[in-house]
């Protein structure tokens, strides 16, 4: 009697879950992330092993797929900012995203424009689709709760939220320079709607959106309480909202539902609640990292890689050991941080969902034949690449940054 190839799958995925949850005392001890566990096994289930993951989802399938687990992610790293919203207290922030981005977009950009012969318009999108660091992939280095008042982490968990979001102007870039290499004819009309506009109808509707529906869920609350088992969709409610309505005015999503998360933290003042929306979302995202990840691993082909690997190894090792550290140096200057600390936000520039969701967008947009196949598996490489680099070192370096910073209390 021969067994559905879908209730094998559903075998393997209970007991991968199963797997992670019981050995998990043991794994977090290896200097091993869950991200290339699920990479590995996502592998292993492709035609090139057991063959049970045989789907090869479209592009929009992918996009809206990765777009939901970022916005979980997103809402999550807004949950965890623990500062008020002053220049003063996002300084390392502000830098990373003011500068380390931009050094890292068009780092990227110069080196697939002078040596892989890409044009301008190609390049910059490139390095727009690369330039987010991984809010999904990345909890072992971010903020574990809001009580954690670790610059390190709070750095790298405010960058992944923010940069997620305000890459997307330069993907807008490239993808009308691709388009249309007359820069005159649309430069304007994208500072105006790409730039301008979009950012800053993400914030209103990150603040507007999130104190509304909290101000109604208190009104309600003194007529009758939520069902307890029900309260924590309001947290998933309003990631849902926000996100469509910013949507609809044409702003940033993406960045509307990192500031919501701010926003819904604020506006309950509320430890217990804000502990089990946070618990909540954090075990969606968990799930959905799971599925993600493991699609990604079912998607990889041994030869468009082998084919693209030159380039994608040259992309990857200049972005993750030049690129990054060089920008996140030069963003770090006169700022009183000790030399670990700045290797550190140099290193864990950790690339994962976020570009995947980019990468996906830019193919719905029209990026096709060569060029769009180049993309993708240059992106999908430098993925590849940075999960088992960065899913092997976090853990001890982590530990390591962990005990320096305690011997010196």
């Amino acid at each position: 009697m021969s067994v559905d190839i879908y209730i094998l799958d559903l075998l393997v995925i209970g007991l991968l879950l199963l797997f992670v949850t019981l050995g998990s005392g043991w794994i977090t001890r290896l200097p091993l992330s869950y991200a290339l566990i699920y990479l590995v096994i996502g592998i292993i289930l492709s035609p090139y092993g057991f063959n049970l993951i045989q789907i090869r989802p479209g592009t929009e399938f992918l996009e809206r797929a990765t777009e939901l687990v970022v916005l979980i992610s997103l809402f999550s790293c807004g949950l965890k900012m623990n500062r008020p919203m002053r220049a003063w207290a996002w300084n390392s922030t502000v830098r990373l995203i003011g500068l380390l981005m931009p050094i890292s977009i068009f780092g990227v950009a110069a080196i697939a424009y002078w040596l892989l012969d890409q044009d301008w318009g190609t390049a910059i999108l490139l390095g727009a689709i690369l330039a987010p660091t991984d809010p999904v992939l990345a909890s072992e280095v971010q903020l574990s709760d809001p009580q954690d008042r670790d610059e390190l982490r709070f750095g790298l968990t405010s960058e992944g939220g923010l940069n997620d979001a305000l890459a997307f102007p330069f993907v807008y870039f490239g993808l009308h320079w691709i388009e249309n290499d007359n820069l005159q004819e649309w430069v304007v009309q994208w500072v105006a709607v790409d730039l301008v506009w979009a950012i800053a109808a993400g914030f209103v509707m990150g603040i507007v959106v999130p104190r509304a529906i909290v101000w109604v869920d208190k009104r309600l609350q003194r007529y009758r309480a939520t069902d307890s088992l029900m309260e924590d969709f309001i947290a998933l409610g309003i990631v849902l909202i926000t996100y469509a309505l910013t949507e609809v005015v044409n702003g940033y999503g993406f960045l509307a539902v990192f500031v919501a998360g701010m926003v819904t933290w604020q506006s309950y003042r509320d430890p217990e609640r804000h502990d089990s929306q946070l618990e909540f979302v954090e075990r969606i995202e968990k799930l959905a990292e799971v599925g993600i990840i493991l699609l990604l691993g079912s998607l990889l082909r041994v030869e468009p890689m082998l084919r693209f690997l030159p380039q994608g190894l040259l992309i990857a090792a200049s972005l993750l050991f030049v690129i990054r550290p060089f920008g996140a140096w030069v963003s770090t200057l006169g700022k009183s941080y000790s030399r670990t600390r700045r290797f550190l936000f140099g290193w864990f520039g950790i690339r994962g969902v976020g570009s995947l969701y980019y990468l996906s967008y830019a193919l719905g947009e029209g990026l096709r034949d060569e060029v769009g196949e180049a993309i993708a598996w240059i992106t999908f490489i430098t993925i590849v690449t940075s999960v088992v680099v960065h899913g092997v070192s976090s853990t001890p370096l982590m530990r390591w940054y962990e005990r320096r910073t305690a011997s010196r209390v």
